[in-house]
């Protein structure tokens, strides 16, 4: 059709240019009565053209391929379903238990599951390992995949159980984690935990932030509503997916109004040193500073028990067995039996054992004469002549001896004279960065400056 106008037109138009070379005096006339006649004018000159139906016509006939093309509908049924469901472990899981709530029903692959010896020893009975399933349209198995991170050593476990042409087959990884950083913050309403709780801080970390700050906060009893923090922490993940919090990188607690701020830093080894030479990495051992460079770990901790309450200062009290007015020379905690007590200091088991109204009790001989008494335990970890180390556990939390109640005594002798131990921590001295390291210390100080900053700006946007 389109072809058949195109003709039209222009034999019209050929014909037109003849008329005007033809009848120029006529064309002139015409145009004028145009313009003075209005309506009968336009039907004189229309009248000079000839009738469409006398034009000469002609068919053009062309073939057109159509473009190669495969409809949707055709698209989708060339391509199989594949379904994708996750979930956790369960101790109580059987193979068919596991298999159904992750929405497979496949008889085989129950039935490998309940033979193969690998996935028996690394998934089943075994809680809170993370499971993903592919299945086909018809709910049977086609791919099972399990990862979790048993030890600490920055490595996780992949199990892969797979379907091909001959059957089911597992296989285990060990693959190495990524990390990656998170910022977080939140105020202390209640406690520490629920505060960590509401930020969706793991517990792991709102420990570490506790044990970062022992030195400078008592989280007993120096707690206030209003306090706030922010954080800095690795996130480990394996494939892509979170496995567990790392390390706390950088940290800020306002207490009562004062600020403390810490970040972790190793120093770097001595290029010309022995242990340069034959290690493996180029750091050493790695700690807690204050942004000045001040290290936050001090000589002794300013609490034996991670979280507890105190029950009984350091004073003069009536006692609850003896029922008389008398000094107390230590602090109890109040805390369930089995609470771990740990070493609030490097020392010398100087003593472990019972003795009279302490029950079972450690005594650890730390250095310039101190010793710390840690009383009323209901199991002891440590023997005499043992070297124990800061924060390394000596006990458990009992109501051996003279005690009325579930609790630990703590006490802390300085050359035999009984001190204060909520002030002990706070007057031990601490090592500040070596001058060989201070330059890359300031350098990442500067940085944790700024993460530290933001993290209070996000704090103060959430709470308007």
């Amino acid at each position: 059709m389109i072809h058949r106008l195109q003709l039209a037109a222009e034999g019209t138009f050929a014909h037109a240019a003849r008329l005007v070379r033809a009848h120029p005096k006529q064309l002139s006339l015409a145009i004028a009565a145009l313009l003075l006649g209005g309506a009968g004018a336009t039907y004189a000159v229309a009248t000079l053209a000839p009738d469409a139906a006398d034009l000469p016509v002609r068919t053009i006939v062309e073939d057109i391929q159509p473009l190669p093309q495969l409809s949707q509908f055709d698209a989708v049924q060339t391509q199989a379903m594949r379904l994708y469901r996750s979930d956790a472990t369960r101790s109580s899981d059987t193979a068919e238990s596991l298999l159904k709530r992750l929405g497979v029903y496949d008889p085989q692959a129950a039935a490998f599951i309940r033979a193969d010896t690998v996935v028996q020893q690394t998934l089943m009975g075994r809680a809170g390992r993370n499971v993903t399933v592919e299945a086909s349209e018809t709910n049977t198995l086609l791919k099972l995949s399990a990862r979790w991170s048993p030890e600490d050593d920055g490595m996780f476990k992949r199990l892969t159980v797979v379907k091909t042409a001959s059957g089911f087959h597992s296989k285990l990884d060990s693959l190495p984690m990524t990390a990656s950083s998170r910022l977080a913050s939140g105020t202390i309403h209640t406690s520490l935990f629920a505060a960590t709780d509401d930020a969706r801080i793991p517990d792991t970390v709102a420990v570490q932030l506790a044990e970062i700050f022992a030195g400078d906060i008592d989280f007993h009893r120096a707690l206030r509503k209003g306090d706030r923090f922010a954080v800095t922490y690795e996130t480990l993940e394996g494939d892509g997916e979170p496995m567990r919090a790392g390390r706390v990188l950088s940290a800020e607690f306002v207490n009562a109004g004062k600020s403390f701020q810490a970040m972790w830093f190793q120093e770097p080894l001595a290029s010309g040193s022995a242990a340069a030479s034959t290690a493996s990495h180029t750091l050493t051992k790695g700690g807690y500073y204050t942004l000045a460079g001040e290290s936050l770990r001090r000589a002794f901790l300013a609490s034996p028990v991670e979280f507890s309450r105190v029950t009984s200062g350091f004073k003069m009290r009536f006692h609850p067995i003896l029922n008389t007015w008398r000094a107390h020379l230590g602090v109890d905690y109040a805390a369930p039996i089995g609470t771990p007590v740990r070493s609030v200091g490097d020392g010398v088991v100087e003593f472990a054992g019972t003795q009279n109204g302490f029950g079972n009790v450690v005594m650890v001989k730390h250095r310039n004469n101190n010793v710390t008494v840690y009383a009323h335990l209901s199991r002891i970890n440590v023997h005499t002549g043992q070297s124990v180390s800061q924060s390394q556990n000596v006990g458990a939390v009992g109501q051996t001896g003279w005690a009325t109640g579930p609790h630990l005594h703590f006490e802390f002798r300085v050359n035999g004279a009984h001190k204060d131990p909520l002030t002990i921590a706070k007057q031990s001295e601490s090592v500040p960065v070596t001058a060989s390291a201070r330059t890359a210390f300031n350098q990442a100080a500067a940085q944790v400056r700024t993460q530290l900053a933001a993290a209070a700006t996000m704090q103060l946007g959430s709470a308007q």
